[in-house]
């Protein structure tokens, strides 16, 4: 073979190459949706429930819609060390990565095990529920992975949801039973183990379940002081609740109280706590009642710690899950359905 035909076969190849990628790439991708920002302030769409969600608001800051394309984005968690995002295309089995610096979107690990909830310990590591392993891993620093938890008294876990790390590393997760339920995010299988909370200690690795009574559980977050847990979680009708734990020195959870109630036609998520003890909450509506589905409802509401919604961001699909992030911690990521929305806050996360 000549020079000129050998260069020729190369770039061939590179280019059948790229349109391969492409076409992977299209493939992978769902439904876009077309996100119109408001171009006056303040934003419309950042709603005051109650007056005093103001001094939240940024009067100059308006949702912005970062990447779109998902099928069911979730679980985002922020990497400030490298100015990026992390959040789960559960569906489409992989993790995706918005990159702040640059604003391109890219896949950042196919086969991912249908992970749903995202975090990170507290040396940094990036921390995954695992539908499809049943299981929760760690990602070391050299890329490997590690598996902390996949069984409890010899039987598997259901399919962990959502995660939150403890001031004494200690990591707590939700175990429903909603990635066995079907094929579409995970693999359907039978439940073994009853709807549980549980937890790994930070120190010694081992698992226990602080929770088996709630059902449901889903988001997941931790007071400012550490001290108290929140939970979502359904009542025996099905409404879904956010519920506080105080948390025992040695990580039991008591006193359990109701601090808010969705009703028949809300519906929540994923939760984070700001600073100030706020619970900012993924909502939507559900469909419990006759009628009760509305687009209207669709986005992040925040909860003051009295359990009442005095904000409410507006978005054109229904929130899984939020994280707060960017270099100063002001700035709520917003997994929704198909995209990633973003808006300033006068908050942080805790």
């Amino acid at each position: 073979m000549n020079e000129t035909t050998d260069h020729k076969r190369r770039n061939f190849l590179r280019a059948a190459s790229g349109s391969a990628l492409a076409a992977a790439s299209a493939g992978a991708l769902a439904q876009s949706v077309e996100f119109k920002p408001n171009s006056r302030y303040p934003d419309t769409a950042v709603q005051l429930v109650d007056p005093s969600f103001g001094k939240y608001r940024i009067y100059s800051s308006s949702v912005e819609q970062l990447a779109t394309g998902f099928r069911w984005a979730e679980g985002p968690v922020w990497f400030g060390d490298g100015r990026y995002i992390l959040l789960s295309d559960i569906p489409n089995n992989r993790i995706v990565r918005w990159d702040e610096v640059t604003g391109q979107t890219s896949t950042y690990r196919a086969n991912a095990g249908y992970t749903n909830g995202l975090g990170r310990d507290r040396q940094g590591r990036l921390i995954a529920c695992e539908h499809l392993g049943r299981r929760i891993t760690r990602t070391e620093y050299d890329g490997t992975i590690t598996v902390l938890a996949d069984q409890f008294n010899g039987k598997p876990l259901n399919s962990p949801n959502d995660l939150a790390v403890g001031r004494d590393g200690s990591i707590w997760f939700t175990d429903p039973p909603f990635g066995i339920s079907g094929h579409y995010e995970g693999e359907k299988a039978k439940a073994e183990q009853p709807h549980g909370v549980y937890r790994i200690d930070g120190t010694t690795g081992k698992l226990s379940r602080v929770l088996e009574d709630l059902p449901f559980p889903n988001g997941i977050a931790f007071t400012p002081d550490g001290k108290g847990v929140y939970l979502v979680g359904r009542s025996a009708q099905g409404v879904r609740l956010i519920f506080r734990y105080d948390v025992t020195a040695d990580g039991r959870l008591i006193n359990k109280s109701t601090v808010f109630d969705a009703g028949l036609t809300g519906t929540l998520d994923g939760i984070k706590c700001d600073e100030d003890g706020n619970i900012w909450a993924g909502w939507g509506s559900t469909n419990n009642a006759p009628g009760a589905l509305s687009a209207d409802m669709d986005g992040v509401i925040c909860i003051n710690t009295a359990g009442k919604i005095i904000g409410h961001i507006h978005l054109p699909e229904r929130c899984a899950n939020l994280c707060f992030g960017g270099a100063k911690g002001n700035r709520l990521f917003m997994a929704s359905s198909h995209s990633l929305y973003a808006v300033h806050v006068e908050t942080r996360g805790v």
